[in-house]
């Protein structure tokens, strides 16, 4: 158990409404779709509820049945419209028949890529099972939600839509112990960059680039670095997660779902290939 102290509320948020970012853009409405991989929890849930505050369908999808009912509740409160659909991203005909129900709601205007694992592991102890699960997961699974909902974009008005891939701090600099986490985070910027190479400025993607946030995937990892390093859990938080950041404190989730808002409205009209991020200053300041 990770221990609460005064300067580390090490709780996932919740979700406040006047926490979301609200955009009033053109194509945010209930007759365009938004599907959001991971929408079970964390990064996943609270990008699903943002998107549908402001006035977007959105499918979300994940494995994890109740969390993506509790999202679809969550939603419902705020004022939002999530649809949740099981959907194992190991498999090519759930990942097929998940986007083929969402254009049943509406014309699918957007993709958020966000559903991710991690392992802890040197490379030379790294099983490869994992490796293969995390790549299918966060790399193929991505390209291939691209590959399915591009063809509806270029379909929807005005031909337009944009696809948010969740990279990482990892996605530019690599932390040890975890190869494949870093390896899948560069890779989805290169995903990105290929759609937004291809998409002659109207089908756009995008990365955000965080540091650590406070959800379960970030929390769970807490013993297992402290393992692998023979430090202390609070010790992980302080001087691993937090040591080089400049703001002592993780994000919310909400904050990163703003991104995505950011991303998909008309405020990221020059968004075109480009990475948003907000890392506190971990990467590129000392």
């Amino acid at each position: 158990m990770i221990a609460k102290t005064e300067s580390f509320d090490l709780e996932e948020p919740k979700i406040q409404k006047d926490e979301i970012l609200i955009v009033k853009d053109k194509y945010f409405h209930p007759k365009n779709v938004a599907i959001v991989t991971g929408a079970a929890s964390g990064i996943g849930r609270a990008t699903a509820i943002a998107l549908a505050v402001n006035g977007l369908t959105v499918i979300g999808n994940d494995v994890v049945v109740e969390g993506g009912k509790k999202t679809v509740k969550m939603a419902k409160d705020l004022g939002g419209k999530v649809i949740f659909i099981k959907t194992d991203l190991t498999k090519d005909a759930e990942i097929e028949d998940c986007v083929r129900q969402a254009s049943q709601y509406g014309d699918i205007k957007f993709l958020a890529n966000i559903a991710g694992l991690q392992h802890i592991n040197p490379i030379e102890d790294f099983p490869m099972e994992k490796y293969d699960l995390m790549q299918t997961i966060m790399l193929r699974a991505p390209f291939y939600l691209s590959k399915l909902c591009i063809p509806y974009m270029k379909k929807s008005e005005a031909g337009t839509g944009a696809i948010g891939n969740m990279s990482s701090v990892h996605g530019h600099m690599v932390t040890r112990n975890k190869p494949v986490y870093n390896i899948t985070k560069f890779g989805l910027r290169g995903l990105a960059q290929s759609i937004a190479a291809e998409g002659g400025g109207k089908i756009r993607g995008f990365t955000i680039s965080v540091g650590f946030v406070r959800t379960p995937l970030a929390l769970n990892q807490v013993p297992d670095q402290a393992l692998q390093r023979g430090i202390t859990p609070e010790e992980v938080v302080k001087d691993v997660m937090l040591g080089r950041s400049q703001i002592k404190e993780m994000m919310t989730p909400v904050e990163v779902a703003n991104l995505y808002v950011i991303g998909f409205s008309s405020l990221g009209k020059y968004l075109i290939g480009g990475d948003l991020l907000f890392d506190g200053g971990m990467v590129k300041t000392y």
